[in-house]
């Protein structure tokens, strides 16, 4: 199938016209598989000549911290603070651990469920949180953080609540954009092969990006619908939709230069998917895109009868050939990133490879400059993050790593 790319505005008007009609887990295997001996080939090879070959890395052990998923940090704050499935946050500062947020009694993790995600707002004086409640549900809920990081447990507000009606697929990452709305990653719900076809249907936020503003409750909603969301108005379609067709986007990012949205979609049966949409002026990267799920798993057709139009195409996918579940995602920027500068940076969380993906171009124009590159071999990985000033850092079962030079 040729590897296209269709312009935003199409998208949008293909959104529009479906709205009147119109989801394997994270966790994978229980044993992972051993890391293949070559890197992931992309099935569509990229058109422009490949940067540079990233530099020779090792991965440095951080933090020991049992479980973690994700990390965050806000500016002027030296500590980072790592997620815990079970229900933990705990603020690292230097050498010394701290838990600053116990929600156990809240969730109850296993598989693909738990506190999944954290971000905090532009200013760094709330947190929001991710997580599955004791029924199952995603739950968005916000914070206040004092000067020191220490969590007000007390004063949790509920922002967001949405059903799930299978264990797996929910998603779990939550980033705040260039724009300071707060993006949401949905799953498509579960089970295997999106069987309700929820992902494409305008009328349920499952399968989908979303976008809302937290800080102020609206009606009976926790947050507003910013009034610029694409499918604002329309009949039979959630304001709260920002773009349709992912299956689990268990982590995504915004490029920090340029605003992009990279979004490490994690595949059915064949193939992991990387998705980035590019933003206009430093604004917008996703508005209206439709990622195809589940008419296309990656590039290919896999529910014929979910026709997709305008479909956005991945700009890498590899075969699974002893990986399982894509763990994204980062385009490495800033000082600390050093010579990885420039790479988009994932893993596979079967074999535990962590890869550099050379980009080429901007905008629409992107493109993937070869295949992935092996920079390192972990256990487990559940997420690759960038800090503060772009060191780059691997999460999983050993704990935290970070990304040097070898």
């Amino acid at each position: 199938m040729e590897h296209r790319r269709i312009h935003r505005t199409a998208v949008v008007g293909g959104l529009l016209a479906a709205a009147g009609l119109l989801a394997v887990t994270l966790a994978g295997p229980a044993a992972a598989s051993a890391p293949p001996s070559s890197p992931p080939a992309a099935t569509e090879p990229g058109a422009a000549a490949a940067p540079a070959a990233p530099p020779a890395v090792a991965l440095t052990p951080f933090a020991a911290v049992d479980g973690p998923v994700d990390l965050a940090w806000r500016e002027g704050d030296e500590a980072l603070y790592v997620v815990n499935q079970v229900g933990l946050i705990t603020q690292l500062v230097g050498e010394t651990p701290t838990v600053v947020l116990d929600v156990t009694d809240l969730t109850a993790p296993g598989g693909e469920r738990g506190l999944l995600g954290l971000a905090f707002s532009p200013a760094g004086d709330m947190a929001y949180i991710n997580y599955t409640d004791l029924e199952g549900a995603t739950n968005v809920a916000e914070l206040p953080v004092d000067e020191a990081g220490v969590f007000d447990r007390a004063s949790l507000r509920t922002v967001l609540v949405i059903e799930q009606p299978y264990e797996n697929h929910n998603g779990g990452d939550l980033a705040f954009g260039p724009d300071g709305m707060l993006y949401i990653g949905m799953g498509d719900g579960g089970s295997g092969g999106d069987p309700e076809r929820r992902a494409q249907n305008l009328g349920d936020l499952l399968g989908k990006m979303l976008r809302i503003d937290p800080s102020t409750p609206s009606g009976d909603l926790g947050y507003t619908i910013p009034a610029d969301n694409p499918l604002v108005g329309v009949e039979g379609a959630r304001g709260e939709i920002w773009s349709v067709g992912v299956r689990n986007p268990w982590r995504f990012s915004f490029d920090a230069e340029t605003g992009d949205l990279w979004i490490a979609d994690v595949g059915q049966n064949l193939v992991e998917e990387v998705d980035v949409a590019p933003a206009t002026d430093g604004l917008n990267a996703g508005r209206g895109l439709n990622f195809g799920w589940s008419g296309y798993e990656g590039n290919a057709v896999f529910n014929d009868d979910t026709p997709v139009e305008d479909h956005w195409a991945p700009i890498f996918e590899y075969p699974h050939d002893g990986r399982c579940s894509i763990s994204g995602g980062v385009r490495a920027r800033g000082e600390g990133a050093g010579a990885l500068a420039g790479f988009y940076l994932f893993a596979d969380y079967c074999s535990g490879q962590v890869f550099a993906l050379s980009v080429s171009g901007a905008g629409p124009e992107m493109t993937a400059g070869g295949d992935a590159v092996e920079l390192a071999v972990s256990g487990g990985v559940t997420a690759v993050v960038a800090g503060p000033t772009g060191e780059v850092y691997v999460l999983g079962a050993n704990g935290v790593e970070r990304l040097d030079p070898a």
